[in-house]
């Protein structure tokens, strides 16, 4: 891929997160995921390439969100596969709260998992505890192997779980273990991330979430060095059918980091939309915006950290 590329594609979560910004504390998450997805797809159509939509947001009937299938870019130049979550946090954008991000994962033409927007269970972990986790293994094995690889004692360890009723008895093994949790209000995708950050105090993540977050967690892993494994949870027959039409019959596989993210050369970009612990969020002054990014490239195993200034235009 074209490395004059990364620059178009910080340009679009740069936009997505300059137009969800003004959403803040304001209490109305749908207005602030319908003006980054706006942003974001005004953007994605300005760039030189034929690029395809495999994972997002819905499917074609729920626009105005980026839909599976959609076509994006002006239709030259490279042909794409693309995963999205315009507005990470839709949530804490309302509530002014931390952690909210505008991300998207590219990738040459087949290389990303083509799935439908469902829940999918899912582990992730860091480049020193990679290809030592099972997503079927209980709990507490887990913990000993990732606590082995960092060599650190299992109470030592953090999990990232996601803050839902659903979770309950997994957060119960982890803390019988003697491990500690980090409940993570909303967005499991900078969760998995920091696993492969050794400042983010995070080991591990665990538990059920989008299957578009975790195509884009596992796209920023992979290139980090880091480990993901999932399965597809369909809830109904819909979504059964659903996979069976994009070829995924085996509701019960576990899908390795590669069998999701196939090519070292895919790009993670990510904007702060609210101040976090890996990205500050959009600052407005007047007619200036000022973004924070992260560029992670596989092929190169780079990490870049972009401040933006924008003139915004009234």
């Amino acid at each position: 891929m074209n490395n004059n590329l990364s620059i178009e594609f910080v340009k679009v979560t740069e936009a997505a997160a300059l137009a969800a910004g003004r959403w803040t504390g304001r209490k109305k998450k749908e207005e602030a995921d319908e003006a980054a997805t706006e942003a974001m797809r005004n953007t994605f159509n300005a760039i030189q390439m034929s690029g395809t939509v495999v994972i997002g947001e819905g499917e074609m009937d729920e626009a105005p969100m980026l839909y599976i299938g959609e076509q994006l870019g002006t239709g030259n130049g490279p042909k794409l596969d693309i995963a999205v979550d315009p507005l990470e946090g839709t949530n804490i954008v309302a509530a002014g709260t931390a952690n909210a991000l505008t991300t998207i994962a590219v990738a040459e033409q087949g290389t990303l998992l083509h799935a439908p927007d469902m829940y999918m269970k899912k582990i992730a972990v860091g480049p020193e505890a990679s290809g030592k986790i099972d997503i079927d293994a209980p709990v507490i094995e887990n913990l000993k192997a990732v606590a082995k690889a960092k060599n650190k004692n299992v109470e030592d360890l953090v999990v990232a779980i996601l803050d839902r009723e659903r979770h309950e008895t997994i957060i119960q093994e982890i803390l019988a273990a003697g491990a500690r949790v980090k409940l993570v209000q909303d967005g499991d995708v900078l969760a998995a991330i920091h696993t492969a950050f050794e400042h983010s105090g995070i080991d591990m993540m665990l538990g059920s979430g989008g299957a578009p977050e975790g195509v884009l967690a596992a796209a920023a892993l992979k290139s980090l060095g880091g480990d993901f494994q999932c399965k597809l949870l369909p809830q109904t027959d819909e979504e059964k059918n659903r996979l069976k039409e994009m070829g995924l019959n085996d509701f019960t596989k576990t899908l390795f980091i590669d069998d999701i993210v196939k090519s070292d050369d895919t790009y993670f970009v990510a904007t702060g939309v609210t101040d976090g612990e890996l990205l500050r969020g959009v600052q407005y002054k007047g007619n200036l915006g000022i973004t924070h990014s992260i560029v992670i490239h596989g092929k190169s195993r780079s990490v870049r950290f972009i401040e933006g200034q924008h003139h915004l235009v009234n």
